[in-house]
């Protein structure tokens, strides 16, 4: 939707003039936050109570997104006290852990975010596993990510028995310590609402300072969470929940889907609303991705009713020969981008993993490798084929994640630990990394080789070694490989993301890789809905491909590409098959 006047759909005018609590389903492109800017004008302007409004989401740049619209409308205060704008997460922080702790600990808590990559050793001789290995509830080593790290549970129940050990020992300690991740705040919330008369007085409390709570994105609630936003509608707190249900994409972390269908029935039928006009996309990608929502939720088709309804463009499928994902992916879909006139640099390549999309665009990754120079080497390329914020700040994070590990400072500690012991705050240590990444841009008029390349390195890291320890030389060895962790990003290229990365946002162009591995799965699972365990493949597939506008590409075996064809064709989509 484009321009200044906003003219609501009937469906987007009842969200936003709905007064009590409610469910709304909302398809890709339903201009939800125009609406919740609308919702946000609704009660500000009408308040008489000082009571707030929160506004909540699950990634920084949603939310991000929604306080600058709602500043740029004059909505919000600075600061916005009653009101509150963040993640979820940050909520369940400010009001519920930092000014009530954990129970039994008297230090003030403070996040970890990746306490769970903390490694558990229990005798010198044993390897190192993760904490994730080990069930938070039970204690007990999770056979299936044990499994994946070729670690055996049964093959020496005695050694596994000494890692639990060691797994519970570990995680008591760092509650003794205060030192919480997500999921610790999660169970320390729900902990906290165990309690009757702590629960009473914390929602009395709350539903004094917020006349509303939105929920957006609600797709990404874990269990957890979908319980917590129950107890702020039990005190009684008027409760938005904005959702899509199809782009449910996190089982790794307790996502929900079904469970959160389940949820948006406990609603009265009258406070179950939905938003099916998509102002994103065109006709054509709008029926396409219909028919990649799972097999019993096509009945209603989203109406194309933005900008590019019209568009004329094809969804195009690229069949790529072998197994193995090819450059050329990314080559035609550069082709493709150009016949748009857009820039190329807004027009991503989507896949489930950073290596499938990194192929796709023939930037060299490997993300198994622990070998120091290849790890720094592969995060300085990623840095400089990055082209948006977030994936540059995390290319950067882990230069300095590799720096701190080749000069010995980390040891045991994860990455997080270190920094919050130290007192590192990113003010201290990017201006150093930024350099460093600059300076090492692998940039054939600055190095003949990756040799030359290498020796840089070494230069600019020996000064901040440790005195008496390891040289340069051993922490950061010759590798015969490193040239191929080495490529120069061509001045126009298509970037590669990965698909839960860029959820909530909207691009051009977008090309989805499908890879062999799992590209037969899912299409059996649309067509059939059997086998289920490809329900969330599936899923992601839908989100990656509901982000275009104009434009959809999918990459996938020479062998499915037919199939899939035929599938997103069987909604009147025209397609376009192109073999590589």
């Amino acid at each position: 939707m484009t321009g200044v006047a906003f003219t609501p759909t009937d469906e987007q005018r009842k969200v936003i003039r709905y007064a009590g609590s409610a469910f709304v389903s909302a398809c890709p492109g339903a201009g939800k936050t125009r609406v919740l800017i609308e919702r946000a004008r609704a009660l500000l302007q009408s308040d008489r109570t000082g009571r707030g409004v929160a506004f909540l989401s699950f990634t920084n740049a949603a939310v991000s997104e929604l306080e600058m619209r709602l500043r740029q409308g004059a909505l919000l205060p600075s600061p916005p006290f009653p009101h509150f704008i963040g993640t979820f997460d940050s909520f369940l922080w400010q009001f519920m852990i930092a000014p009530l702790g954990v129970p039994g600990c008297m230090v003030p808590p403070h996040l970890i975010p990746d306490k769970d990559d903390r490694t558990v050793r229990p005798f010198e001789k044993a390897r190192d596993l993760p904490l994730g290995c080990f069930d938070r509830g039970s204690g007990e080593i999770i056979p299936a990510i044990a499994q994946r790290l070729n670690f055996d549970p049964a093959a020496k129940p005695a050694v596994t028995k000494a890692y639990v050990t060691a797994a519970r020992n570990a995680r008591e300690r760092f509650l003794a310590r205060g030192e919480l991740d997500f999921a610790d705040v999660r169970s320390i919330a729900k902990t906290h609402l165990q309690n009757p008369d702590l629960s009473s007085r914390l929602g009395a409390a709350l539903a004094a300072r917020f006349r509303e709570v939105i929920v957006d994105e609600a797709q990404d609630c874990n269990p957890a969470d979908l319980e917590i936003i129950e107890w702020l509608r039990t005190a009684s707190i008027i409760m938005k929940v904005i959702c899509d249900p199809h782009q449910s994409i996190y089982a790794f972390r307790g996502g929900v889907s079904e469970q959160l269908i389940a949820f948006g029935e406990t609603f009265p039928a009258n406070a179950r609303l939905s938003m099916s006009g998509n102002f994103r996309s065109s006709d054509h990608i709008c029926k396409a991705i219909v028919t990649l929502r799972a097999k019993d939720a096509r009945t209603v088709v989203d109406q194309a009713l933005g900008d590019y309804r019209t568009e004329s463009t094809p969804i195009h499928i690229l069949a790529y020969p072998g197994t193995s994902v090819p450059a050329t992916i990314g080559t035609k879909f550069h082709e493709l981008i150009l016949a748009l006139n857009v820039d190329v640099a807004d027009c991503p390549v989507l896949a489930a993993t950073k290596a499938s999309g990194a192929k796709a665009i023939g930037q060299p990754i490997d993300s198994a490798t622990q070998d120091s120079t290849l790890r720094l080497a592969m995060a300085v390329t990623a840095f400089h084929f990055a082209s948006e914020m977030g994936n540059r700040k995390a290319a950067l994070e882990e230069v300095h994640r590799v720096i701190l590990e080749i000069e010995g400072r980390i040891g045991a500690q994860t990455y997080h630990q270190y920094l919050k012991e130290e007192d590192i705050g990113p003010d201290v240590w990017r201006p150093r990394i930024l350099h460093f990444v600059r300076q090492l841009r692998y940039d054939p008029t600055l190095y003949a080789n990756a040799e030359a390349w290498h020796a840089r390195a070494k230069e600019l890291i020996a000064p901040q070694l440790p005195a008496g320890g390891a040289s340069i030389n051993q922490r950061l060895p010759r590798n015969v490989k490193l040239a191929t962790a080495l490529a120069v990003p061509r001045s126009s290229i298509p970037t590669a993301r990965t698909i839960h990365a860029v959820k909530g946002m909207e691009f051009p162009a977008v090309c989805v890789v499908m890879t062999a591995r799992y590209a037969k799965g899912i299409i059996d699972y649309l067509v059939s809905g059997q086998p289920t365990i490809h329900a969330e493949d599936s899923r992601e597939i839908y989100v990656a491909a509901s982000r275009a506008q104009r434009l959809l590409v999918m990459a996938v075996p020479k062998s499915q590409a037919n199939r899939l064809a035929a599938h997103l064709g069987s909604s009147g989509a025209q397609i376009t098959l192109i073999a590589l």
